[in-house]
C-alpha cells in the first residue's frame, strides 16, 4: 500500500539523519568534546551538530550525550502525521466485509437457482391442477398428498428467503402469495374429490354382483329363507338365533354408570311410535334416580332434544316402558310403581305378593334385580322368585292398569344361576355367562304350553357383564345394557309355528 511506503521513507530519513550525526560525532572524536545541553527545537529549526545544520520535518527533535559518550535522540511525531494504525484497522475491516459479501453473494446465487427450480415446479403444479380441475376421475388421493408436500416445501423456502434476504423482497412476496393461493386451491379440489367416491361405488357394485352370484348359486341348492314374522306377530316357532351386537352408544351419564337399563316404549295401539328411554342407576348400582327420554333414535345417538326426569324411589335395573308408562321396583320393598312418562307422576304403587326382594334371589352378577319387569306382544310381565319356589323363577302376567296379578307360572330354573331374562310371545328366555365375551340363551319356559327346556344360542357382548335385557315386539330387537353401553340385537325366529298342548 502507498501509505506504508510513505511511512517507511519517513522512517528511513529519520534513521539516516541519526546515522549521519553518529558519523560526524565519530569523525570528530579526536576533538575536545563539551557537554551539550539538549535544546527544544521548533519546526524547521536546526539540530545540534558541529556548526552544521540539518533541516528536520519533525515538530520536536531532542538530542543528548550520556556519560559514556553515546548520542541519544528522541522524536515526537506531530498530530498531523498519517494515521497508519487506523488505516490498518480499516483494511482489516474491509477484508472481513469482503469475505462476508462473498458468502452472502454465493447464498443469493444459490437462492436464485432454487427460485428458478421452484418456479418450474410451480408451473408444473399449475398445469397438474388445471388437469385435475377438468378431469374428476383421473387422479387419486396420492396425487393430492404429493402436491401438498411440494407446495409445503416451496412455502418453507419462501419463508427462509424472506428471513435471510436483505433488500427488496417484492418477487419473494409474489411467490408467497402464489404458493398460498395454490395451497387453497388444492384444499378446495380435495373437498370436491369424486374419484374416491366413484372408486368405492365401483367396489360396492362389484361386491353386490358377487353377492347376487353367491345368492343365485346358493338358491339352487338350499330353499329360500322365509321372511321374518310381521312386527308384533307371534306366527313363528320361537327364538332360534341372535345377531351380533350393535353398539348404539355409551349411556348419557358416562362410563362410571355401569348399571341400568334402556329400551323403547311399546304401545299395542301405536306400535310404530319411537319413544326411547335410558335409565342408568346411581354409582351404588342400586338407586334408580334419573331417566331420560328421546323422541327418536337419531336424537338418542346425538344426545339431542332429550327430556330428563328424577324419581328418587326406583331400585335396580328391572324396569320397562309400556303404553307411555314406566314400571319400576319401588325402593327397599316388593312394590311395583307405575309412572306416567308425560308427567313423571306415580299413578299406581302395588305390592307383588310373595315376591322376594333386596338381593334375596337376584340375578347372577347383578344385585337389586329380584323383581324384573318385561314386555312382549301379549302383555306386561314380571319375573321374580319367592321363598315358596325356593328361588326358582316365577313368571306372572300383570294388568298394566292396576298392576294386579292375572296369572302365574313357576319354573324349575333357579333364578340366581341366571344372568338375565326376557319375554317373547309369552315365552321366557334366560341367559347365562359363558365367558367375558359371550353369553348364552340356554333356557326357555313357554307359558302358552307349559313346556320348558334347554337351548344353546350364543350371544356375543361388548363388556363383561349384562345388567338388563328388554325386548321390543314391534322391531323384534333386544335392548341390552352392558356395563354402561347400550346394545341392540336382532332376533331370528323359527318358521315353524308353535304347537299348542
Amino acid at each position: 500500500m502507498s501509505y506504508r511506503l510513505d511511512f517507511l521513507l519517513v522512517l528511513l530519513l529519520c534513521l539516516g539523519a541519526a546515522a549521519t550525526t553518529s558519523e560526524i560525532l565519530n569523525s570528530t572524536s579526536s576533538l575536545k568534546l563539551t557537554t551539550i545541553t539538549p535544546q527544544a527545537m521548533l519546526p524547521g529549526a536546526t539540530s545540534w551538530a558541529e556548526g552544521g545544520t540539518v533541516s528536520q520535518p519533525f515538530s520536536s527533535f531532542l538530542g543528548s550525550v550520556d556519560k559514556h559518550g553515546t548520542c541519544q535522540c528522541s522524536v515526537s511525531l506531530p498530530d498531523t502525521t498519517f494515521p497508519a494504525d487506523r488505516v490498518e484497522r480499516l483494511e482489516f475491516t474491509a477484508h472481513n466485509l469482503s469475505q462476508k459479501f462473498e458468502r452472502e453473494f454465493s447464498k443469493v446465487k444459490e437462492y436464485v437457482q432454487l427460485i428458478s427450480v421452484y418456479e418450474k415446479k410451480l408451473l408444473n403444479l399449475t398445469v397438474r391442477v388445471e388437469v385435475m380441475e377438468k378431469d374428476s376421475i383421473g387422479y387419486t388421493e396420492l396425487d393430492f398428498e404429493l402436491i401438498k408436500l411440494e407446495v409445503k416445501e416451496m412455502h418453507k423456502l419462501v419463508i427462509q428467503l424472506k428471513e435471510n434476504f436483505v433488500g427488496s423482497s417484492e418477487i419473494i412476496d409474489k411467490l408467497e402469495v402464489e404458493i398460498r393461493n395454490m395451497t387453497l386451491l388444492v384444499e378446495k379440489l380435495e373437498t370436491l374429490d369424486q374419484n374416491n367416491v366413484l372408486s368405492i361405488r365401483r367396489q360396492i357394485l362389484a361386491l353386490k354382483n358377487k353377492l347376487k352370484e353367491c345368492e343365485a348359486s346358493k338358491s339352487e341348492l338350499v330353499p329360500a329363507t322365509p321372511p321374518p314374522p310381521a312386527p308384533g306377530s307371534c306366527s313363528h316357532g320361537g327364538v332360534v338365533n341372535i345377531s351380533a351386537p350393535s353398539v348404539v352408544q355409551l349411556n348419557w351419564l358416562g362410563f362410571n354408570y355401569k348399571y341400568g337399563a334402556w329400551g323403547r316404549d311399546y304401545s299395542p295401539q301405536h306400535p310404530e311410535q319411537t319413544l326411547y328411554w335410558v335409565a342408568p342407576l346411581n354409582t351404588d348400582a342400586r338407586v334408580l334416580e334419573y331417566y331420560r327420554l328421546y323422541d327418536s333414535l337419531d336424537n338418542l345417538l346425538i344426545y339431542s332434544h332429550s327430556r330428563d326426569y328424577r324419581m328418587r324411589y326406583g331400585q335396580g335395573g328391572g324396569l320397562v316402558a309400556y303404553n307411555n308408562n314406566m314400571y319400576v321396583n319401588w325402593y327397599n320393598g316388593r312394590n311395583i310403581a307405575k309412572i306416567n312418562l308425560t308427567t313423571n307422576v306415580v299413578t299406581v304403587n302395588q305390592p307383588l305378593p310373595m315376591a322376594a326382594y333386596n338381593n334375596r334371589f337376584s340375578y347372577a352378577n347383578v344385585n337389586w334385580q329380584d323383581i324384573d319387569l318385561a314386555v312382549d306382544e301379549q302383555a306386561l310381565w314380571v319375573i321374580y322368585a319367592t321363598e315358596a319356589s325356593t328361588g326358582n323363577i316365577v313368571i306372572s302376567k300383570l294388568n298394566d292398569t292396576s298392576l294386579e296379578v292375572l296369572n302365574t307360572w313357576v319354573t324349575k330354573q333357579y333364578k340366581p344361576s341366571v344372568s338375565n331374562a326376557f319375554m317373547v310371545c309369552g315365552v321366557l328366555y334366560a341367559t347365562r355367562t359363558l365367558n367375558t365375551k359371550t353369553e348364552e340363551i340356554f333356557y326357555y319356559y313357554d307359558t302358552n304350553t307349559g313346556r320348558e327346556g334347554n337351548l344353546a344360542i350364543p350371544m356375543r357382548k361388548m363388556q363383561e357383564r349384562i345388567q338388563s335385557i328388554n325386548y321390543h315386539p314391534f322391531d323384534q330387537k333386544l335392548y341390552v345394557y352392558n356395563d354402561g353401553y347400550l346394545l341392540n340385537y336382532d332376533l331370528v325366529f323359527s318358521r315353524e309355528s308353535r304347537q299348542p298342548v
